[in-house]
């Protein structure tokens, strides 16, 4: 019903001028005396044209090309609302499609043929899933599923975090639980991370390798074991709430690849970075930012704008014609960060899509 009425504004608009940057909004009356749908847009208008609010509504009703057979009736009421009463055949109809086509009323081929991709959860593989993640995961997969609801081909996506220091940090903590197990003296710092699911990976590391570990604490194996029995709990735990992802995106990939490199090189190549206090900074006041920011520390490591436009390159070479990012709040003041610098590889920020959800408190 709303589209109907929105194409009737449109056409309305080829006449009326001011019904071309107009939002509208149609709203389902309090008591069903006044109408099916309703909107203020008349009331809105007001100010700009110095017009009293039912004049306007008079106005923009006469040329709206109205259908009998769909409309009954359109009134004016109140200070400028604009009230439409359909028709009880056409209301029939709709109900008459919903009845046949079950579960699929609403579903279009409107963008068949076109690709999208939803990334959503990628929680950092350092311990299980919280309520928070749960809220990501149910909300992205929705919106994926109202995508292909409409045609869209979609590729629902999980950025796995596995580099850099918060992944070293966990192998270290894996490791100091081990020695513990194993009664040698260490000091587990506060750093580390603290749940029982730590003492458990440790627990099955020192059943499988006894004490032939306890000279090697810098050894891989910790990092390896402790990710992959997290990432397999994280994958269980969506399993149960029926969410599947297409793909699981490897962030060590941007580096083995060369990505980041390139990345760099690029930036490097078009004056758009500068070394500073061992530092790499990007020139992000010459992309609409308002300072610039470090992409590689004095250390030699990324910050995670680096490999997050890096990633999101990726998007846009895969050929995806929409790109959705589902995001905690905490990602409010970062994400823009990301799209300029999409936008300094000539890639357009309006195929990306960035929606931001509250923490569960």
């Amino acid at each position: 019903m709303k589209e109907y009425l929105v194409n009737l504004f449109a056409q309305a608009a080829e006449k009326l001028s001011y019904l071309k940057n107009v939002e509208l909004q149609f709203n389902v009356p309090q008591e069903t005396a006044h109408g099916d749908l309703s909107t203020n847009i008349a009331m809105l208008l007001t100010k700009e044209l110095k017009k009293n609010p039912k004049a306007i509504a008079d106005e923009i009703i006469s040329n709206l090309p109205l259908d009998k057979n769909i409309i009954s009736k359109v009134l004016v009421a109140g200070p400028g609302f604009i009230n439409f009463y359909f028709t009880p055949g056409f209301v029939n109809g709709i109900i008459n499609k919903i009845v046949q086509q079950k579960d699929r009323y609403g579903f279009s081929n409107e963008f068949g043929g076109k690709k999208a991709n939803v990334e959503f959860v990628s929680a950092n593989p350092t311990g299980p899933l919280t309520v928070g993640h749960g809220r990501n995961a149910v909300l992205g997969d929705t919106i994926a599923n109202l995508l292909e609801a409409v045609g869209y081909s979609v590729d629902r996506e999980y950025y796995f975090n596995n580099a850099g220091r918060q992944m070293r940090v966990l192998g270290s903590s894996v490791a100091a639980r081990y020695l513990e197990l194993l009664g040698e003296e260490n000091e587990f710092k506060d750093e580390y991370y603290q749940g029982e699911y730590i003492k458990d990976i440790a627990k099955r590391i020192k059943d499988e390798y006894s004490d032939t570990l306890k000279n090697k604490i810098d050894d891989e194996i910790f990092k390896i074991t402790a990710e992959q029995e997290i990432f397999n709990d994280i994958k269980e735990t969506l399993k149960r709430i029926d969410i599947e992802f297409a793909k699981f995106y490897n962030e060590d990939d941007l580096y083995k690849n060369g990505d980041i490199d390139d990345l760099i090189k690029y930036f490097e190549e078009k004056n758009l970075s500068y070394k500073q206090d061992g530092a790499v900074w990007l020139k992000f006041t010459e992309l609409g930012q308002d300072v610039d920011k470090v992409i590689v520390k004095s250390t030699g490591e990324p910050t995670y704008r680096l490999p997050d436009i890096a990633y999101h390159k990726t998007k846009y070479d895969r050929g995806y014609d929409l790109i959705v990012d589902i995001f905690g709040s905490d990602h409010s003041a970062t994400y823009p960060d990301v799209l300029a610098g999409i936008e300094s590889l000539g890639f357009s920020k309006e195929k990306v899509r960035v929606i931001i959800h509250q923490f569960v408190t």
